[in-house]
């Protein structure tokens, strides 16, 4: 054994291991995880549950010939280490270092780029169909948790793979919650087989009795494995969800146990055809603090190690902010309901979840369900709001479309993690959800500059009867005393400018004023608008101006700013609802952004306040020139 991992030439290294070498190696790789993910941050209870699993897994099948997709991918730190990638960990979620997600660019271990989930058995069918197609042989694994199987994606792939009799291999990763505590049929019957202590006692018995019986013939074995088939159905009828779908089901596995896992694994590299190998293990495995605290520590920022403490500021962040409004609304109208896709803690609705168990819904991973049975309890009288992260909203754009906005429905949509969030990446980051959410017709999109403003707009938006949607970033909540006015539904200026106006939308607005401050040291006029409603374009402030009532608004320069995507952002909006203006917008590029630190981020394309002002001194030059 080595004495470091970086030591180590994985994964070929870990082929030539015995047992007692393989135990040791997963005592290596937990110490590893805690002393690295405490300095960077990121999901740590996720990884210390697999990691076992992942040494069995690469134990076992030989990648990358054979192809491993982790669903979601924040559970693949360990499969990163046992392919050669531990002496990069000090770079994990830095800018151009290691992301914490699986990535193709990255390595060609990482067959399949994830971070949203349920998407893995999707994905493992196509690649075993054009293997298939191909002519290949090698094997396809999904490595799926519990969690993850609540959404409706993963159901429509175990439908066709199993009637597609194609060969590859499910795991189950059954842990017993996903961020939020687990929700509905699914996971009581899980529950139930982790439970059953009949089966597990039954397939131990049969074990040692083989054991005991020298030179056992095929038929023996088949008769006994024919023998495990019946007492396991008898005792809990575990597989038949599994099994009537077309699989074969083996286990439950003991998720820790790297023996009992490799044998169960082997098993399943035989079997021709789908198979779902069931795999029980603990969430935060190792580490008693994330064995306690499992939700706190699957995303975690920089911690001690020793206490399990996270090293944060205790600013209150704009999800408290949200969670504690939405309580007062529920105090205020019996009408109120909360709704969650299996995020109530991380989206500020734990209190709410407490005091109102009656009114709010946990539905699991399923954000289409969330917004279609929003659209029920609406039309029931009632006053839905939904809390998703932005980027997983994105699933839910056709419920929006047709089952709250084309019915006009008032469903309150309370979207946190808009914009950039840093350290996790293309796939969380929230730089879509102005341009999606303002193609939906009825619906209101509203962007608070502060916490102050969230709380204004969430009143608004409950006194609206129709759609709106409210997005926030991540993190603590702005304060920002320049803006005395309370929103109301319409765009405040803040200041008038000759040379130059500065809409800022939402969270931006601190850079708009930060940029505004340095134009005046340059002597540019800049004047500064707060954009608190995207859509329905409300653009009164500009009548609130001297160029306008002299007209000569159309010699003026107007700056968007905004934390989303250029494309089909504010700037694009207005520019088309203003098109005898000059327009200079400022936003994400059209592409993906990478992750690093939201400052990395603005000061590599251009988004600090230094870069607008700059930006915008170069545009007032060019049309001098």
């Amino acid at each position: 054994m080595a004495k470091n991992l970086t030591e180590y030439n994985f994964p070929e290294d870990l082929k030539n291991m015995n047992p007692d070498e393989l135990n040791l190696l997963s005592y290596s790789i937990r110490d590893f995880l805690i002393e690295n993910i405490s300095k960077t941050g990121g999901h740590l209870a996720s990884n210390l549950g697999v990691v076992e699993l992942t040494i069995a897994l690469h134990k076992v099948f030989s990648s990358p010939q054979d192809k491993i997709i982790w669903d979601v991918g924040h559970q693949s730190y360990v499969h990163k280490i046992l392919t050669g990638r531990a002496k990069d960990f000090d770079t994990l979620r830095k800018l151009d270092g290691l992301s914490g997600f699986p990535k193709r660019k990255e390595s060609p271990h990482d067959v399949y780029d994830t971070g949203h989930s349920s998407t893995s058995i999707s994905a493992a069918a196509g690649i075993a169909a054009g293997r298939d197609l191909n002519g290949d042989k090698y094997d396809v694994i999904a490595v799926i948790g519990d969690g993850s199987m609540t959404g409706g994606l993963a159901f429509e792939a175990l439908n066709n793979l199993g009637m597609s009799k194609s060969k590859v291999i499910v795991i189950l990763n059954d842990n017993g919650m996903s961020i939020s505590r687990n929700i509905g049929g699914l996971s009581e019957h899980l529950g139930k087989l982790r439970t059953s202590e009949g089966y597990l006692n039954a397939k131990a018995s049969i074990k040692k009795s083989i054991e005991r019986i020298p030179g056992i013939g095929s038929s023996l074995r088949g008769s006994i494995a024919k023998a495990k088939d019946r007492v396991k159905y008898a005792i809990i009828s575990g597989g038949v969800i599994f099994e009537e779908l077309g699989f074969t089901y083996l286990g439950p596995a003991d998720g820790h146990d790297i023996d009992d896992l490799i044998e169960v694994l082997e098993h399943a590299k035989h079997v021709n055809g789908p198979v779902l190998v069931h795999v029980m293990t603990k969430k935060g495995k190792g580490y008693r603090q994330a064995e306690i605290y499992p939700d706190r520590f699957h995303g975690t920022g920089p911690f001690n190690a020793e206490t399990g403490r996270e090293l944060a500021s205790g600013k209150v962040t704009y999800s408290e902010v949200f969670g504690r409004k939405a309580i007062e609304l529920a105090d205020r109208d019996e009408k109120i309901t909360a709704i969650s896709a299996a995020m109530c803690d991380a989206t500020g609705l734990g209190g709410f979840a407490v005091k109102y168990p009656k009114r709010f819904f946990d539905v699991g991973i399923a954000e289409g369900h969330a917004v279609t049975f929003a659209a029920g309890l609406a039309l029931s009288g009632f006053k839905p709001i939904v809390a998703i992260y932005s980027s997983f909203l994105q699933r839910a754009y056709d419920e929006i479309l047709e089952d709250v906005c084309l019915q006009n429905l008032p469903v309150i949509f309370a979207i946190d993690r808009a914009g950039v969030v840093g350290a996790d990446g293309e796939t969380h980051h929230g730089i879509f959800d102005i341009s999606y959410l303002s193609t939906a017709p009825g619906m209101t999109v509203l962007t608070p500059a502060s916490g102050k403003q969230l709380e204004e707009m969430m009143e608004y938006a409950a006194s609206l009867n129709s759609p709106a949607a409210v997005r926030y970033p991540r993190g603590g909540a702005a304060v920002e005393p320049s803006i005395m006015e309370k929103f109301t539904g319409k765009n405040i200026r803040i200041s008038r400018g000759r040379d130059v106006d500065i809409l800022a939308c939402g969270t931006t607005y601190s850079d708009g004023r930060k940029a505004a401050e340095i134009l005046g040291e340059h002597g540019i006029e800049a004047g500064l608008v707060n954009i608190g409603i995207v859509k329905p374009g409300e653009y009164g402030f500009l009548k609130d101006d001297d160029c306008y009532h002299n007209n000569c608004y159309h010699n003026k320069l107007y700056v968007t700013l905004e934390d989303n995507s250029l494309r089909g952002g504010f700037g694009e909006i207005f520019k088309a609802d203003n098109d005898n203006l000059h327009v200079l917008s400022l936003g994400w590029p059209d592409r993906f952004i990478e992750h690093g630190t939201v400052d990395e981020l603005k000061e590599r394309y251009g988004l600090t306040p230094e870069a607008v002002a700059k930006a915008v001194m170069k545009a007032l030059e060019e049309r001098k020139g």
